[in-house]
């Protein structure tokens, strides 16, 4: 299926945003195949003088140069401490590609400091010139390469001497930073031996086996509840030719019956009697299964525990390793605790041996370990992270920047009167409602209303088309006669416009026995916007929207912008009267409330399972810290129990992480990684923002109850047309639809100064129509000594009879 711009960008996104806690390992492990490593160590090796010229007054052909440094890398590539190999990674990681500060870039757009946007242009930069012409240079003989270097790309290098020389050691080991307790916890995991792991019946004592290879009775045992009778099930399993006894490394084990002969190809274990053919499958490698399978369900173990295991030489075990080292599905180094009986690698034993996956694992625990003994941040740094976070703090320009914030924002209802008052305009510094125009024409994004409000406006929510089907909310009415015609229309003919629309419904009108009759504008705009209320249409313009906004009342209301003047006969003198001042009181024509194309939404995935993991995404890509109280607020289907579970599965997986990250939310907080590190950097100190109160930027009243406030009055809420001013991050002021009412939540004269010019831009700048305050904390506006009087007052807020008011 061909791929959309936007669907474009976010898979490229994907590939150029890396793990930066991941971006070393990766690089050094893939370096060993490029023609670049190949020729940095042929110049280390001549630099050494290991590859001598037979007649120093003579030139070396070039290929006979790298022949030669390919027989010697051929032969060091198998030593972990040769130093010509270390000093060419060094070179290629530091020199060359530059790695740290790859990962530090990769630590800063994982904490959304940088953005990352796509531009196409017709050529390359001056810099990516360069850029290319080095790649051409370097790789230029990567094509015919010779088979030997091809076959020394898989390098065994010891990580411990690499760190040093690339000064990532601080003098300490992996085993140093991992912790015993996750240790502990995660190998009694793979172990089954914890007690929720443990074997309750006949059948889970087969997947034990199953899982983890032959075990003896003793092992079994300790796999096993303590009410139960492991001896019962294994016999039970024994006469129904399930498992069978074997010998391994001395031991008597229980070992099902698939795992027959790959014990006897790896271990020469004697195959017991009346074993079916079919079960006898071969392996084409059956030492390395059973070391992964070990590997796979251990912590960091040593060679010669594994050894003794399965009764083979070290010298065998320790060959196998080196080949799953290689391949980078096992890791080496000093990996075990000094508290679980580490030891030094230099002390003559050998290095720890650990599944790399299993690595990953401990690392990722022991982080949460350390993560967890951090101070949580409060509230108001908090709610400043979150602003950061959804771009308020530094919006950006252009298209890009709306598609940005829509993303952001997908699913969250909002007051379609404040989307592009408030909301949008707090995230993109150029905003123009042709941008929203674009995305939704060009079907990257799609509307769908949640249901209408008094005075015309509506409840409104935006989606990525292509995860329309999981986050679109669920119809929940049937739609009526007339509905449900302009639905069957839309549905068997594809998006129309109003016109089509008319002309669809007369055809139809003479096939059908029963016909629904629309004759008139208002039939049909009642059709359609049910309809759209319904949630089950939509437009690809925001046109119809806008143009129901200014028919009537709204939660938002905006001061309509002057219009050019169009070319007609009307007098020169009137010419210069905007639109705003002709047509004001002037009801907006139909055509103009059914503008653009309309179509039925997508069919909703009913699936709870997809829905849930479609909202957990959409919760961490828009608060990065999710919280209880959060999902609450934006009424999620299921509730944060829902989430709970995927959010939960995220973390065993790696992908995200819980902890106690703001003081007084709970425990069961998640975040992803660069979420995390942002949140517990400082936060700067954030302009004066006004935003609806419904907007998610604003916590307060949802993952956070809102402060107290300085005087009397009703509780704040967010509620539809509400407007509250952030100061550094925190509420100063709240405005109820209009500006009737106003809440202060501090006294201090700068803060409402700030909030009270903010308030007073965004009407001039016809963003709001105009705020006329009549109460402050439940007193007359006039007869209050509040501080928000003299802020208001100088922000040029005129008296009236009833309070202060400003407009447009």
């Amino acid at each position: 299926m061909a791929l959309d711009a936007r669907s474009l960008d976010v898979a490229l996104g994907e590939l150029v945003a890396l793990d930066p806690e991941e971006v070393h390992d990766e690089v050094t492990a893939l370096i060993g195949g490029s023609a670049l490593f190949a020729s940095r160590f042929r110049e280390c090796a001549a630099r050494a003088l290991l590859l001598p010229r037979r007649r120093p007054d003579r030139r070396q052909a070039l290929w006979q140069q790298r022949q030669r440094a390919a027989s010697l890398l051929e032969v060091a590539a198998g030593h972990p401490e040769f130093p010509i190999v270390l000093e060419a990674v060094r070179e290629v990681v530091q020199d060359v590609y530059d790695v740290p500060a790859l990962t530090a870039l990769m630590r800063r757009l994982a904490g959304r400091e940088v953005r990352l946007s796509f531009v196409e242009t017709p050529t390359a930069s001056p810099f990516a010139q360069n850029l290319m012409f080095g790649y051409v240079a370097q790789f230029l003989y990567e094509g015919d390469s010779p088979l030997a270097e091809r076959r020394a790309a898989a390098l065994a290098l010891d990580p411990t001497l690499l760190a040093d020389l690339l000064g990532r050691s601080d003098g300490t080991q992996l085993r140093d930073l991992l912790d015993p307790q996750a240790v502990a916890d995660t190998e009694a995991e793979l172990q089954h031996t914890a007690v929720d792991r443990r074997a309750r019946h006949a059948e889970d004592l087969a997947d034990l086996l199953r899982v983890l290879g032959p075990l003896d009775d003793a092992e079994l045992a300790a796999r096993s509840v303590p009410e139960g009778d492991p001896a019962a099930w294994t016999a039970e399993l024994e006469g129904a030719r399930r498992i069978v006894r074997v010998p391994v490394g001395g031991r008597d084990c229980w070992a099902v019956v698939e795992d027959v002969a790959r014990l006897r190809d790896a271990l020469g274990v004697p195959v017991p009697p009346g074993i079916p053919q079919a079960a006898m499958v071969v392996s084409t490698d059956p030492l390395t299964d059973l070391l992964v399978r070990h590997a796979r369900t251990h912590g960091p173990f040593r060679a010669e525990a594994l050894a003794e295991r399965y009764g083979l030489g070290r010298a065998v075990v320790v060959a196998a390793l080196r080949e799953l080292v290689r391949s980078g599905r096992v890791g080496e180094g000093a990996l075990l605790p000094t508290a679980l009986g580490g030891r030094d690698t230099d002390d003559g034993v050998g290095p720890d041996f650990c599944d790399a996956d299993v690595l990953r694992r401990l690392r990722r625990r022991s982080l949460a370990a350390l993560r967890a003994e951090v101070e949580p941040v409060d509230g108001d740094d908090f709610a400043r992270f979150v602003l950061r976070w959804q771009g308020l703090e530094d919006p950006g320009r252009g298209v890009d920047a709306v598609a940005r914030a829509l993303e952001q924002l997908t699913g969250a209802v909002l007051p379609a009167s404040a989307v592009e008052s408030v909301v949008l305009p707090a995230r993109v510094r150029d905003y123009a409602p042709g941008m929203l125009d674009e995305l939704l024409a060009t079907g990257e994004f799609l509307w769908v209303s949640h249901g209408l409000l008094a005075g015309d406006d509506l409840w409104v929510s935006f989606h990525p088309a292509d995860q329309a089907e999981a986050t679109l909310p669920l119809a929940q009415e049937d739609p009526d006669r007339a509905s449900g015609l302009v639905r069957e229309l839309l549905t068997t003919r594809g998006a129309m416009r109003w016109a089509d629309l008319r002309t669809a419904h007369q055809g139809a009108r003479a096939d059908d026995a029963d016909p629904v009759h629309l004759s008139t504008d208002t039939q049909w705009t009642d059709a359609v916007w049910d309809l759209v209320g319904q949630g089950r249409a939509t437009c690809d313009t925001f046109a119809p929207v806008r143009a129901r906004l200014a028919g009537g009342r709204t939660t938002q209301k905006t001061r309509p912008r002057a219009r050019r003047a169009r070319l007609s006969g009307r007098p020169a003198s009137l010419q210069g009267l905007s639109g705003a001042a002709v047509r004001r009181d002037r009801p907006v024509s139909t055509p103009d409330v059914l503008a653009g194309r309309w179509s039925v939404l997508p069919e909703r995935d009913d699936d709870p399972t997809v829905r849930a993991v479609a909202a957990a995404e959409v919760a961490l890509d828009r608060h990065g810290v999710v919280t209880r109280g959060a999902v609450a607020a934006e009424e999620v289907a299921g509730g944060f129990s829902a989430l709970y579970k995927v959010l939960a599965a995220a973390e065993d997986a790696g992908r995200v992480r819980r902890g106690y990250f703001v003081d007084g939310l709970g425990a069961a907080q998640f975040a992803t990684a660069g979420a995390v590190d942002l949140l517990r950097g400082e936060q700067p100190r954030v302009q004066a923002r006004l935003l609806s109160a419904c907007d998610p930027a604003v916590v307060h009243g949802a993952a956070l109850p809102w402060p107290e406030t300085t005087g009397g009055g009703h509780r704040p809420s967010r509620k539809a047309g509400a407007l509250v001013a952030l100061v550094e991050g925190v509420p100063a002021v709240w405005w109820e639809r209009g500006g009737r009412t106003a809440l202060t939540f501090t006294l201090d004269p700068e803060a409402l100064a700030q909030a009270a010019e903010v308030a007073a831009r965004a009407v001039r700048e016809r963003r709001i129509a105009g705020l006329s305050v009549e109460t402050i904390d439940g007193e007359a506006a006039l007869r209050t000594e509040s501080p928000l009087v003299a802020a208001l007052e100088a922000a040029g807020f005129g008296a009236t009879p009833k309070g202060w008011r400003l407009r447009a």
